[in-house]
């Protein structure tokens, strides 16, 4: 009746629970060949940091990837909603998700088009995840989109040999709650197993109406023998997010509530104000401001995954697999419109009984509906000294993008469901790479590792611009070289890698005579740790020299997406330290902080000149890099003072990053320093294998800190800078129970 009475309480949910099953002892699956076809071994000449499943069950209580991610080195995140459920951001070495390459299982996880990688669309899989890789700076050979600050890869597919049902829920600040059961069925047989997730994640937000409702389910079944084995993975999630991605102006943080309140009444018109406290929105709390008022300002979205993969080892030297997937994504964001001229949607004016309508209020949608599908590959060659690597990919995208209104304040006007562009893209993604690694004596290794890639892309048109066509074609030589000493506790590595990718659909929208180039990136790292026992020591630096970087320019466009022009030269130069130690039984520290100079030759900063027409030019010899912070630390102080409980005192430090390119503190995110605490405790039960309390307890100290922002600069009689930011949540916190049968 206990057992019930628990598991009732924590999942609301009763699952029957069979006997359980025999031990699988064949271990080889145990690390898919899929994942180290694209992983960096431990002896591997790059910087990367490594995730077992328990160190991402610590802080799973329903945040997002991104978050649990926080305290890996140069990692610096942030999330619309203030509190890391909905739409999250990572940026590695002070470079976006457009430019770190994410797997799962070694597919491709990147948008095609935007390069981006959106973790709300797959909410908790954190949740299946049983290890995460990630790689700084270029790394090794992976399928997918090119990386030019990190790779992260997740796996799921490890084989838990024994059976169980587990249910992780959690509850917290602003009406935060996590749902997740989980059931393996071990190895049945000797040859099949089965896995299953199904999870719902729904949060208020620290923001105003930055609501999320998020459901997801994960579902993997495999035969296997010793030398064999065959994967199908079905993996699905659902998001509904309010618009959050406008940020807050300057002038919200600051009070100055009046002029705005005028502003935006002015603007908004009547039927954006629908609720009866809706000025008082406008007025309370700065901090959690939101200029969307529309009750359905949301962005919907659906997206499943369906991988198939089959291993096999030919004998103690070869195996290989190959896999093939398909990523189904629909959905749309639909927002409310004032004030729009019929001539933008290609219809006439409207005649009204002799008045002359050319302009109305809508509601609007802008649709995405697309298919990315694929194969990836490797033939492993594994004999005394050598290992030998064979891999690649093909892929393709199929995109539709189109734009509907559903109503409109003079809706005879206006066809039902009108839908005012259908604009498709394709793009196709073909690589192979092989990689080299040789142990030379006792102490020495090499590696080397060349990727060829070839990507055809199409866009018939934009939005805003339906006439402007995109047909191109790349083709990228990826050359990485390294070299590792190993001697008793003591490793050093040097390397040298060579990337260079593609731009993404937004940098194609700058028009048709400022097309954007593609981008090159010499990454040259050197890294040396020791490891004993009770602590271990590492060191790694790096410089990443450009040729035609992408940088932001600050701004955002009319869907949350910042904008990015090409800069001839820049450079980042950075050192890597990290440590860990166990002072005491009963006392353990890791910590890490990175230091970097970012910077960009001979940048032209281009302004808006109202007055004048055009833009006006400032130009800058040297100036940092946008979203570039040249101080990151991260430190997780450990305490065991009694069997089963742990407390963990989590800080990271985040110092300057300016919002665009011109280095001036006028247009930046102020350096922030924010404590967290987490106390977990296993509870012991005879008849339970698993059970755990935990509290999260973020930003103790109840810093005010934003973590993201936008800028823009125009003339207007002067020069005028309007800065929007993110402000992330005060303190808060979230408990969470998990138990496993």
């Amino acid at each position: 009746m206990k057992l019930f009475i628990c598991a009732l309480f924590c999942a609301n949910t009763l699952v029957c629970v069979g006997q359980g099953v025999k031990k699988f002892n064949d271990t080889t699956y145990l690390q898919p060949i899929e994942v180290t076809a694209i992983r960096a071994n431990e002896k591997a000449p790059f910087a990367k940091t490594d995730l077992s499943k328990k160190e991402i069950a610590k802080n799973n209580l329903g945040q997002d990837l991104p978050f649990l991610l926080n305290q890996t080195p140069s990692a610096v995140i942030n999330a619309d909603a203030g509190n890391g459920v909905g739409y999250t951001g990572i940026r590695i070495r002070g470079t976006d998700a457009t430019r770190i390459n994410v797997t799962l299982n070694g597919i491709p996880y990147n948008d095609a088009e935007s390069q981006g990688a959106f973790f709300v669309d797959l909410p908790d899989i954190s949740s299946s995840a049983n290890s995460i890789q990630i790689q700084r700076g270029v790394g090794t050979s992976s399928n997918g989109a090119g990386a030019f600050g990190a790779t992260i890869n997740l796996a799921t597919n490890e084989i838990d040999d024994s059976m169980y049902t587990e249910f992780n829920n959690s509850y917290g600040s602003y009406n935060t709650i996590k749902n997740t059961i989980r059931f393996g069925s071990g190895i049945i047989g000797k040859h099949f197993t089965i896995e299953g997730r199904l999870s719902r994640i729904n949060s208020n937000g620290y923001i105003d109406r930055a609501a999320s409702r998020l459901q997801s389910f994960y579902f993997s079944t495999a035969w296997l023998n010793k030398k064999t084995s065959l994967r199908l993975n079905i993996f699905s999630g659902k998001e509904k997010t309010y618009q959050a991605w406008n940020g807050i102006p300057e002038a919200k943080l600051k009070g100055d509530d009046a002029g705005l309140l005028a502003h935006y009444q002015n603007n908004l018109g009547s039927v954006y104000i629908t609720r009866a406290d809706s000025v008082n929105l406008f007025t309370a709390g700065n901090r959690t401001y939101n200029l969307a008022l529309y009750n359905n300002e949301t962005d919907n979205y659906t997206q499943t995954h369906y991988q198939l993969f089959y291993n096999h080892q030919f004998s103690a030297y070869w195996k290989a697999n190959a896999a093939v997937f398909l990523t189904k994504g629909a959905g749309y964001y639909e927002q409310y419109k004032t004030g729009e001229n019929l001539s933008a949607y290609g219809l006439p004016d409207y005649n009204d009984g002799g008045n002359i309508i050319t302009q109305t209020d809508l509601v609007r949608q802008l649709w995405l509906d697309n298919n990315f599908y694929g194969t990836i590959f490797s033939i492993q060659h594994k004999k005394k000294n050598t290992e030998l690597i064979i891999g690649g990919g093909w892929n393709k995208y199929d995109g539709k993008h189109f734009g509907e209104i559903t109503r409109a304040k003079i809706q005879p006007a206006i066809p039902l469901n009108f839908r005012w562009y259908n604009l498709n893209a394709s793009k196709q993604d073909i690589s192979i790479y092989s990689k080299w690694t040789e142990q030379l004596g006792n102490h020495w290794q090499s590696f080397i590792d060349v990727q060829f890639r070839n990507v055809q892309y199409h866009i018939n048109g934009f939005a805003d611009n339906p006439t402007l066509k995109i047909d191109k074609r790349y083709s990228f030589l990826n050359p990485k070289i390294g070299l590792t000493y190993t001697t008793k506790n003591w490793q050093a590595y040097g390397s040298y890698a060579l990337a260079a990718k593609e731009p993404n659909r937004g940098d194609f929208e700058a028009g048709q005579t400022s097309q954007p180039k593609t981008e090159k990136l010499n990454d040259f790292e050197l890294g040396i740790e020791r490891k004993s026992n009770n602590y271990s020591l590492g060191a790694n630096i790096y410089f990443m020299k450009y040729n035609n970087q992408l940088v932001l320019v600050g701004n955002i466009n009319d869907v949350g997406a910042y904008t990015r022009t090409n800069i001839p030269k820049s450079y980042r130069l950075g050192i890597e330290l990290q440590g860990k130690t166990k002072i005491a039984k009963w006392i353990n520290w890791a910590a890490n902080i990175s230091l970097s100079e970012n910077r960009i030759k001979n940048y032209t900063d281009l302004v808006d000149d109202f007055d004048n027409g055009g833009t006006k030019a400032f130009y800058y010899k040297k100036t940092a890099i946008a979203f570039s912070p040249s101080l990151v630390a991260g430190s997780a102080l450990n305490f065991i003072p009694v069997k089963n409980v742990e407390i963990s005192f989590l800080s990271k430090y985040v110092g300057r990053q300016y919002l665009d390119n011109t280095a001036q503190k006028s247009r930046s995110l102020k350096a922030y320093f924010v404590q967290d605490i987490r106390l977990a405790y296993a509870l012991e039960c005879k008849f339970i294998k698993e059970t755990s309390l935990v509290v999260q307890l973020n930003n103790v100290f109840n810093k005010k800190y934003e973590a993201n922002g936008y800028t823009y600069s125009y003339i207007y009689g002067k020069l005028i800078t309007e800065n929007f930011y993110f402000p992330m949540a005060t303190f808060n916190c979230m408990i969470g129970l998990n138990v496993r049968l």
